[in-house]
């Protein structure tokens, strides 16, 4: 990998091979990934110089990618080196790392030619937000939105037209984040997974084409059965969400969030419950012990 001087203002980025500062950071506008959304990609926290379950990171990778018959530009050492190069040029700490790999850039826009073409491979860093005190304080609000999106969400594809507006209609609801459902069954959030607990149950839908399998989403549910607590995998009707004693959101780069309303109503107490509460700080550190490099 070669590497391009970055100023100490402007972020790195990596492209094709080559880290450049962001500013020359380009590619062509004949790529697959600008034209068709014909790429998949993954988002990699990273604390204190080091990432959090990398290994199953780039296996989820791996799988999008073979999903949709992209053939894995790299290995998952190469991988590594590739996001620690990244991180260690953006200076480290904690952030995030976005990969993107796309079919590559052929002569002219056609939707298919059996041709083959060099995959694209982008990656770059942004923040990551885990917990905010706000978040802690106040809990997030959320609308609920008909599931539009296509019948393999399970790919972490790059087409997220849906997931953008769905955010759209949030924010302009003064919410954070919009949950879909289809046939009255929660599937997840336009950038979350989602669980409800109801008394000592708790619950999150299971995982088939309709969600994305969440890595802090397995990692949650493996941290509370070392715990003593149980996450059940199972459907969860609208009507449950809703009236759940706790509504709790994972992501990548938000760790755990609590829900406090949906569409208005407000969840248990209207703020972040007890069990909310109890989870958290103990996920948090344990997220920040399971982190390295392969």
């Amino acid at each position: 990998m070669t590497a391009v001087a970055a100023s100490a203002a402007e972020p790195t980025v990596h492209v094709n091979g080559h880290l450049v500062p962001r500013s020359e950071a380009t590619v062509s506008v004949f790529d697959r990934g600008f034209l068709f959304a014909d790429a998949v990609y993954e988002v990699i926290p990273v604390y204190q110089g080091a990432a959090f379950r990398l290994r199953e990171h780039l296996a989820r990778l791996d799988r999008s990618l073979a999903e949709i018959a992209i053939d894995n530009p790299y290995s998952d050492r190469q991988w590594s080196t590739l996001i620690r190069d990244l991180t260690d040029a953006n200076n480290g700490g904690d952030l995030s790392v976005y990969l993107q790999v796309t079919r590559g850039a052929p002569a002219w826009r056609e939707h298919w030619r059996d041709e083959p073409t060099v995959a694209t491979v982008v990656a770059f860093t942004g923040p990551l937000y885990a917990t905010s005190p706000g978040a802690a304080d106040d809990g997030v609000h959320a609308v609920l939105r008909d599931d539009p999106r296509w019948h393999r969400c399970d790919i972490k594809a790059t087409g997220l037209l849906p997931n953008v507006l769905a955010r759209r209609d949030a924010a302009a609801a003064g919410a954070f984040e919009a949950i879909f459902h289809r046939d009255n069954q929660v599937t997840e959030g336009a950038a979350t997974n989602v669980f409800a607990l109801h008394g000592e149950e708790l619950t999150t839908p299971p995982l088939d084409a309709r969600l994305l399998p969440g890595v802090t989403r397995a990692a949650l549910i493996e941290y509370l059965d070392s715990i003593g607590r149980r996450c059940i995998e199972q459907p969860v009707p609208l009507e449950q969400l809703v009236c759940a004693d706790e509504v709790w959101l994972s992501s990548s780069t938000r760790e755990l969030l609590p829900v406090t309303s949906i569409d208005g109503q407000r969840i248990g107490s209207a703020r972040p419950g007890p069990v909310w509460c109890d989870v958290q700080d103990g996920f948090s550190r344990w997220i920040r012990e399971h982190t390295g490099w392969l």
